[in-house]
């Protein structure tokens, strides 16, 4: 299977398996990833994902014998339009969603499978981790959100050097410079990313959504905007049941149970 999908309670492990993880991006596999991705997202009974890959690759992005047939047919503008048109509404369907999207970077993520990486709540990697632009050495711009999200996870001009000088970042060094939040070994990989991903998932919806959205917007707003989207969304945090039952538990001295 392309796509192997396990439910560990509340938390949907999604494995991109076998040509999945290694041509990720082809119209032959992405949507059927981002099928999956979608059904976790939407499933009331999964407050977190963790997304994985195979042996040496997270993601390694697109089909380049697809690429080529496309040249030669001379439809490779349709084809790109058509693989950015199922990523990029996904990328943001994960960054607005209240269900925590946690990367499990066991090897290489390259290219669009890089944006996906990148788009997710956190990204747990291990000495097999390798993080490469790999746009500019087939004559592309990047795209999947990756000069959006990168320069805000490593600063602008690192990002900058990365995708001009076309680098491959090993785990270590990606967890140095800001771009894998947690660095482990390989046989804790799965543990950690699913443990980190039930601690985020705990918290209440409204929490989770408008935290991740406040986070997301952040840079577009001056801080006079920011400050009354602030207020709007705490505000309405005020009328949920996860209110009720955080000032209750605080009360009670106990730790909250949010559903």
């Amino acid at each position: 299977m392309a796509v192997e999908v396990e439910q560990r309670n509340d938390v949907r492990v999604i494995k991109m398996a076998g040509q999945a993880s290694t041509q990720s991006f082809s119209m032959a596999f992405l949507p059927t990833i981002a099928s999956a991705i979608d059904d976790g997202l939407n499933d009331i009974g999964t407050k977190a994902i963790v997304l994985t890959g195979d042996g040496r690759f997270f993601s390694a992005g697109a089909d380049i014998n697809a690429f080529q047939e496309a040249i030669e047919q001379d439809n490779a503008p349709a084809l790109i339009r058509n693989l950015t048109g199922v990523l990029h509404p996904l990328l943001q369907r994960i960054r607005t969603s209240s269900t925590i999207v946690v990367a499990a970077l066991n090897g290489v993520s390259a290219g669009g499978g890089l944006g996906l990486a990148l788009a997710c709540d956190a990204r747990i990697g291990t000495s097999g981790a390798r993080m490469a632009a790999s746009y500019a050495g087939m004559g592309l711009s990047p795209d999947g959100g990756t000069t959006w999200l990168l320069p805000r996870l490593v600063g602008e001009q690192r990002a900058r050097r990365f995708f001009m000088s076309n680098e491959i970042w090993s785990g270590e060094q990606a967890h140095e410079y800001g771009a894998i939040d947690v660095f482990v070994d390989e046989p804790s990989l799965m543990d950690t990313a699913i443990g980190l991903a039930t601690m985020w998932a705990s918290w209440g919806p409204h929490t989770k959504e408008a935290t991740k959205h406040l986070l997301h917007v952040q840079t577009d707003n001056d801080f006079s905007t920011h400050l009354d989207h602030e207020r709007t969304l705490i505000e309405a945090a005020g009328t949920t049941e996860a209110f009720r039952e955080g000032v209750a538990a605080f009360l009670e001295k106990r730790r909250p149970s949010f559903e």
